[in-house]
């Protein structure tokens, strides 16, 4: 009688094996539709927009430097090699904000804000490395706000300053290009942080200047210079 009473039964049996070890049951629930869905799902790019699976987003600026900038320079220059052609390294940006810093938090949040809108990426809080005691300044106190971008961010920050933010700057008429600091490196100073459409009048608690420094592989002024007019930066016509 107990062979009958387990064969009157075989769903117990097959939940049986499976919680004592045994084989699952040979019968399993038909997989969903959609089961792929996360594998064939597109991939989100830099960019913040989907794109289809297996491209990787380029952004406009570095494009414009692999198919038109680098074949320029090596002509120009005479580069026997692609390597030796100066590139973008990085980009820093900084807000030194002085005694505003340490007296007044909210106004270092509203800095950290600005730039994180300005260039999507989080800024961090730049420190006092040693003690002044005529500027009231003590180690550790915060002075500034800074970010560094690298790779996708950087391209589409320079796209848009060098296209959009400098063009709105009052009676602008180019940048200097005495500006470099003899190694190829650019620094840019701004007034404003207005000029970034990402930015809203209304909500602006003061208006604060920047400091954009563009670090290159370039050896010389020159060759950075080169570089930065064929990108699109906007160099003043001497």
């Amino acid at each position: 009688m107990g062979n009958i009473a387990n064969n009157q039964n075989p769903q117990g049996n097959a939940r049986g094996n499976q919680q004592g070890g045994g084989r699952p049951a040979p019968e399993q629930a038909p997989a969903p539709a959609n089961a792929g869905a996360a594998v064939d799902a597109p991939q989100a790019n830099g960019n913040g927009k989907n794109a289809p699976q297996g491209e990787r987003y380029v952004p406009r600026l570095q494009k414009k430097y692999l198919e038109e900038v680098v074949p320029a320079l090596q002509r120009e220059n005479g580069y026997t090699n692609t390597m030796q052609v100066p590139r973008l390294e990085k980009v820093v940006i900084n807000i030194g904000m002085g005694g505003e810093a340490r007296e007044n938090a909210k106004a270092l949040d509203n800095a950290v804000s600005d730039i994180g809108l300005i260039t999507g990426q989080k800024a961090v809080i730049t420190r006092a490395k040693k003690s002044i005691a005529s500027f009231k300044l003590r180690t550790g106190m915060p002075i500034g706000v800074m970010v560094t971008l690298r790779g996708v961010r950087m391209y589409n920050f320079l796209d848009k300053l060098f296209n959009v933010s400098l063009a709105r700057v009052r009676d602008f008429s180019g940048v200097s290009a005495s500006s470099f600091d003899g190694r190829g490196n650019y620094s840019l100073g701004l007034r404003e942080q207005l000029i970034f459409p990402e930015i809203e009048y209304d909500k602006v608690d003061k208006i604060r200047g920047m400091e954009i420094v563009i670090v290159t592989t370039a050896k010389n002024d020159e060759e950075g210079r080169q570089l930065l007019q064929m990108l699109g930066m906007p160099f003043r016509k001497q």
